[in-house]
């Protein structure tokens, strides 16, 4: 019996003392990305990997999931089955108004912004066989829209509805963006809508195989009342540098949105203090990572946010004098 006491008194002196010492308990963390080819997945493998490497300040885990894109990824996060997700600047903007997949459920007010992160044009890849030369000219077509759950899907059928198109005016498919270079190469596609930024590799895919390939500007009165009438569409540029096996000769002009990191109100404000830190603090070493980076800059990662900033996102940009950048009517907290 006194061993065992002994034993117990042992025990609670050392939990006193590493308690004592502020040893900080670790949090662990799940980003949302999207499909292992594009863009969203290797952005959460890049932030991923900055927090893992600064756990000894921060404590802090993290691990990413590969899911289907926007739409699961913030209602995971309003879910509580993972911290952070990437989503669409529109998509974020769609479920905090209740809007789209939302509109049955309502406004999804406890949907918070972190910072936004590259633009992601619209992209219409067609075959040379298809003759298709603008968005006019889908009728009839075999085209994939997007898969059900992606940012994309919303996407193409706003640029379909801008040309007074819909998904019944086209042979419509609805396939990840993993699969369409493939079957548009295997001539079971006309073309393809990606949301996503450049460059990528499935546009590469596409432009490099048996078939020639060209991107269809997505342009013209319509789409400029499009952009008009939402707030999270804009002018957007693919070059031609990074496709040069397409048929296009020069840049081409079409709209896009911004891929954004999203959280819910109710996750921890010191996590997303931490977070938004080390993002901010380290961005030259981010940017490094993707030519799609290139253009990033403190600035620019605040505009284009279409739900309120998290209020531990908002203590450090109120810290470093960077709430100036951000809309007065996202800062609700």
């Amino acid at each position: 019996m006194r061993i065992l006491r002994f034993i117990l008194l042992a025990v609670s002196i050392l939990v006193i003392g590493v308690v004592g010492c502020g040893v900080k308990e670790t949090r662990f963390v799940t980003i949302g990305t999207g499909g292992v080819t594009g863009l969203y997945y290797p952005t959460g493998g890049a932030i991923s990997r900055m927090l893992n490497k600064k756990f000894k300040q921060f404590g802090i885990k993290a691990t990413v999931e590969s899911t289907s894109g926007s739409v699961f990824n913030i209602n995971a996060v309003l879910q509580g089955d993972m911290e952070f997700g990437i989503a669409q600047s529109d998509r974020q903007y769609q479920a905090y108004h209740g809007l789209a997949e939302w509109a049955e459920s309502g406004p999804q007010e406890d949907l918070r912004a972190v910072f936004a992160i590259h633009a992601e044009p619209i992209t219409l890849v067609v075959s040379e066989a298809s003759g298709i030369e603008e968005i006019n000219d889908l009728r009839g077509k075999r085209i994939n829209l997007g898969n059900p759950g992606s940012g994309q899907l919303q996407n193409s059928k706003d640029v379909l509805t801008a040309a007074g198109l819909s998904d019944q005016d086209i042979m419509a498919e609805y396939v990840k963006a993993v699969e369409a270079p493939g079957l548009l190469q295997d001539e079971r596609l006309d073309g393809f809508f990606y949301t996503v930024g450049h460059p990528n590799g499935n546009i590469k895919e596409a432009s490099s195989g048996r078939i020639k390939v060209f991107i269809v500007p997505i342009e013209g009165e319509s789409i400029d009342k499009m952009v008009e009438d939402y707030p999270y569409y804009t002018k957007a540029l693919i070059p031609h540098s990074f496709y040069p096996r397409a048929l296009n000769s020069e840049d081409v002009e079409t709209i896009g949105v911004k891929a954004t990191f999203v959280t819910s109100r109710n996750v921890d404000e010191e996590l997303v203090y931490a977070l938004s830190k080390l993002v901010f603090e380290n961005l030259e070493d981010f940017k490094s990572l993707h030519p799609a980076y290139k253009y990033l800059t403190r600035e620019n990662m605040l505009q284009g946010l279409t739900a309120p900033v998290h209020r531990g996102a908002m203590k450090y940009y109120e810290e470093v004098g960077l709430d100036k950048h951000i809309d007065a009517n996202l800062i609700v907290d």
